[in-house]
């Protein structure tokens, strides 16, 4: 009688399940992002491992008008680490490497070597500076680079903070531990991603990029789409350097999740927190339930995937390009998935004569917050730029007022009195034109 009530409320379970999953209006949510050209991209959703949702918009190539379709690869950018650690685990399981390893005995010299230890690495603690800060990686980024020209553009820098004692954001880390991977495994990166998940898990659409041109090209938008330079795969390696789809990234976030990659105790290891990071995961919170899973940006990329075991529901999400919060596109999905209410965006397409945009042109400082905004004109469109930050494009939304969706920036103007109030996330800032 007892396995027969489990049944009967796992089959329960599964009903209301379908009877609240609205397909009809997620696709509508992505046919009026697509109608707006508002992003450009792919998404999926998975419920109890099976694929409940998939959906493509916009185009793999603006110039040759080539439509994304579900075999379309996008650079997954930092959700590679998570791969990356899943490796790194399988070798500690192996034997072939501790999480306890100092790094010196891979990397002789390297500075702080012998109190950086391969866990530091893998949850953003050794205070090795973060190579991608620095103001040449962009110029030399296209330029494939070896591992002894990575470690010394790594090592090169001082340290940020003393090994252990906090946490700080770090491509490095990830570098490294591909090197490290190559080491203990003998065999290229790329090969070790192929032969121990990839074919495993039939990720057909998943691989080590080998250099930096990929079919799929990633876009930002000013007034129109522009392609973005791309990033050579040998510098970002394991820490970015991974092509995939939203449903391979889901089979392996199922699989993942589901204990056919790694041992239980490993995976409690990857998903055990401290100052945000686990180990090549994140905590990803959605109203009262807790997911893991990693974000990832690169070339005009954008991506994240994630896992919610009280639901059994991973969904994963890839875009070449994009004008919106990618943030609101993760939420519909999980909404979906969980049978909550979500809104159809409304996007306001206010047009602005460009001979008027010069009234708005200017520095602006505030007393509430210690960031000058430049505005400047480009041009039919106005961009922004906030002190120390790249620029933006603002889109009229209405009279005197623009908005950047992807960062929930609105500027409201007032040419008469050369201010601006600028809100974000629910703050509201005052700004003066300066002389």
């Amino acid at each position: 009688m007892k396995k027969v009530s489990i049944l009967a409320f796992a089959l329960c379970a599964a009903s209301i399940f379908s009877q609240n999953f609205d397909k009809a209006k997620l696709d509508e949510y992505f046919d009026v992002i697509e109608k707006n050209d508002k992003a450009m991209g792919s998404v999926a959703l998975s419920k109890d491992g099976q694929l409940i949702y998939s959906r493509q918009f916009g185009f793999a190539d603006v110039n040759k008008k080539t439509k994304a379709n579900a075999n379309t690869q996008y650079r997954i950018g930092s959700i590679s680490k998570t791969f990356t650690a899943v490796l790194v685990m399988k070798a500690v399981e192996e034997n072939k490497l501790k999480l306890s390893h100092t790094i010196d005995l891979y990397f002789p010299g390297f500075p702080n070597g012998d109190k950086i230890t391969v866990e530091m690495l893998l949850r953003h603690r050794s205070g090795i500076y973060n190579f991608t800060d620095d103001p040449q990686y962009k110029s030399r980024s296209a330029q494939p680079k070896n591992e002894a020209e990575m470690l010394a553009i790594i090592a090169g820098k001082p340290g940020v903070f003393a090994p252990g004692s906090q946490a700080s954001y770090s491509n490095s880390n990830y570098v490294l531990l591909s090197y490290v991977l190559q080491r203990v495994q003998k065999q290229p990166y790329g090969e070790l991603l192929r032969r121990q998940i990839n074919v495993p898990l039939g990720l057909t659409n998943t691989y080590f990029s080998t250099g930096n041109t990929d079919r799929t090209r990633g876009y930002t938008y000013t007034d129109k789409w522009t392609v973005q330079p791309q990033t050579d795969a040998s510098i970002t390696m394991g820490a970015g350097g991974i092509v995939s789809t939203p449903v391979d990234l889901v089979k392996f976030s199922n699989a993942l999740f589901g204990g056919k990659l790694l041992k239980p105790e490993s995976l409690a290891k990857m998903t055990s927190t401290k100052d945000g990071f686990g180990l090549g995961l994140i905590s990803l919170p959605f109203y009262e339930h807790q997911g893991y899973g990693h974000t990832g940006g690169i070339d005009g990329f954008a991506s994240v995937f994630g896992h919610f075991a009280d639901g059994d529901i991973s969904f994963a999400q890839t875009m070449n390009g994009f004008r919106l919060n990618t943030n609101d596109v993760s939420i519909a999905l999980l909404s979906a998935a969980y049978g909550k209410d979500f809104q159809i965006p409304v996007f306001t397409n206010y047009k602005i004569d460009p001979a008027m945009l010069s009234q708005y042109v200017g520095v602006y400082q505030s007393t509430e917050l210690p960031l000058d905004i430049t505005v400047t004109q480009q041009g039919s469109i106005l961009q922004a730029q906030g002190s120390g930050q790249p620029a933006f494009p603002l889109s009229a939304t209405a009279k005197d007022e623009f908005s950047y969706e992807p960062i929930n920036v609105v500027m409201k103007f007032d040419p008469a009195t050369e201010t601006m109030v600028l809100l974000q996330n629910g703050g509201t800032f005052h700004y003066k034109k300066q002389k």
